[in-house]
Parts: C-alpha cells; structure tokens; sequence
C-alpha cells in the first residue's frame, strides 16, 4: 500500500531540451507512469464499489424497471442472470462501471498531464481549467445518459411481439448501459477541447462560425451512431446539449481571439525603432 501512495504523490520530473520539450523516451516513460496512476486509483475505487453492490444494483437496474412500466400492453420483459458466474461477471462490471465515472476527474486529468509536457510553457496555464472543468462536464453527460436511459431501453423493448415474454440477459443490459453513460459522458468533453484548442492557437473561432452548418450536421450524426437505443429521442437529448456547448465553446472562443488582437495591437512591432532617450 506504501508504494501504492507513493505512485500517486510522486511527481517525477523529466529531463527536457533546450525548447523545454520532453524526449519521445521521456513520455512513452511518462505515459506509463500515468496509466499506473489512474489504474490504482480505478482499482482502488471498485474495491470501495464492492462494498456497495446492492445500492449500485438497484441504481443501474432503476432505468429498466422504469421502461418496464411504461411497455404497451401485452408486452413484458424480465432481467436475467444466465450461468454458473453470472453473478460474479455482473458484479465486477457494474462496480467498473462505477469506478469509471466516480475517478473521472483524476484519469481526465492524467490524460492532460500526459499531454502538457508538450506545449509551450504559455499554452499550460489552461490546466487549471481543463482540470475544474472536465470532470463535472463528464459526470453531467453521465447523468443525461442516465436520465435518457428508460425511453430508449422502452423504445427498443416495445418491439417486442405482444404475449411474448422479452428475456433481457443482464450483461447485456450492462454493456448496453456502459456505452450509453460513457458515450454522454465523452461527449460532453468534445467542446471543452474545442476551446483549448483555441486556447493554444490551433482553431480559431472564425473557423467554427465558418463551418458551424457542418458542425451541427455531425453532432446529429454523431449522436445518431453513437447512442446504443437508435431512438430519434436519445439522439436529440444528446445532439441538443452538445449544441449548445458548442455554441458557448464558439463565443468563448471569439472572446479569446478578440483579446488576443487587442494584445496584438498594442504590443509594439519588432521593427519599430525605440524612442531615443
């Protein structure tokens, strides 16, 4: 456990060139050491799950028993466990599946401290941000899905033939569950990189006012592969915020380019001559 707690408060500095990059050696190095990180803390986090599989059960399956309630007529379903270790299976996956979202905010950030070491210094004042804002942003696409989830799971199951009993095995609803969260999850994180990336330079915001027909066309097309349930209202839950954060990402983007003209403009030219004393 000693050695556990000093992988996570340790800090290692890497030697770095003239430009005050990192070797390629140095970050495949740094790579490991954070996917060490946010493993023990995803590790750490499922055993503390384990101890409250019953209250994880209850608040995965609520979604299904919800859509169960709301079937037409003569349609009925039923959760399952299907062989010897299913139960085993199901537990270990729905206390991931926990651990994942709750340690969000500490592997998000790994991920950008891996990134850091190769931006220019000017470019790592963001980390501040990404770091408060990631984490929420993830978390409240998690909820949606979560919220999202009765009408699509009612949506797919009302397919059903009536007077058939639909027999949902459990680690399918799992899988199914998992990418429908995550998915929401992830892509609440798409316009936060939008915006460091203009933070950094690299995507102007008139880029996006240029091309924002074309973004809303992918978002729809996106939500519409990347939602599990296929249904037109999953899909519009997803597209419509990410819309929006989109739209916010645009204006904070044009706020950041307009400052930085401003700063452009008052800053003095290379070529100008000094005044003489």
């Amino acid at each position: 456990m000693a050695s556990l707690l000093g992988l996570l408060r340790a800090n290692p500095q890497h030697p770095v060139g003239d430009d005050g990059r990192m070797a390629l050696s140095d970050h495949f190095r740094e790579l490991r050491a954070r996917l060490l990180r946010a493993v023990v803390v995803v590790v750490v986090a499922i055993i503390i799950a384990l101890f409250f599989y019953s209250q994880i059960f209850d608040l995965v399956a609520a979604p299904y028993k919800e859509a169960s309630r709301q079937l037409k007529e003569g349609v009925t379903s039923e959760l399952t466990f299907n062989g010897v270790g299913a139960g085993l299976s199901i537990q270990l996956k729905l206390c991931s599946l926990v651990a994942v979202i709750v340690t969000s905010p500490y592997w998000l950030y790994q991920i950008w401290a891996f990134i850091l070491p190769g931006l220019h210094a000017h470019e790592r004042k963001w980390t501040r941000l990404f770091v408060a804002v990631a984490g929420p942003l993830f978390i409240a696409g998690v909820l949606l899905g979560y919220y999202v989830l009765p009408k699509g799971l009612q949506v797919l199951i009302n397919f059903t033939q009536s007077d058939v009993v639909n027999l949902v095995d459990f680690n399918d609803f799992i899988t199914f569950t998992s990418r429908m969260l995550l998915v929401f999850g992830i892509a609440f994180e798409i316009p936060l990189f939008v915006v460091l990336l203009n933070l950094v330079g690299v995507l102007p915001g008139r880029v996006l006012g240029r091309y924002r027909p074309w973004i809303i066309i992918g978002v729809f097309v996106f939500a519409a592969v990347a939602t599990p349930s296929t249904d037109p209202i999953s899909m519009t839950l997803l597209a419509l915020p990410m819309l929006v954060l989109f739209a916010i990402s645009e204006v904070v983007a044009r706020t950041v380019d307009r400052a930085r003209g401003r700063r452009a403009e008052l800053a003095p030219s290379p070529d100008e001559a000094s005044p003489l004393p």
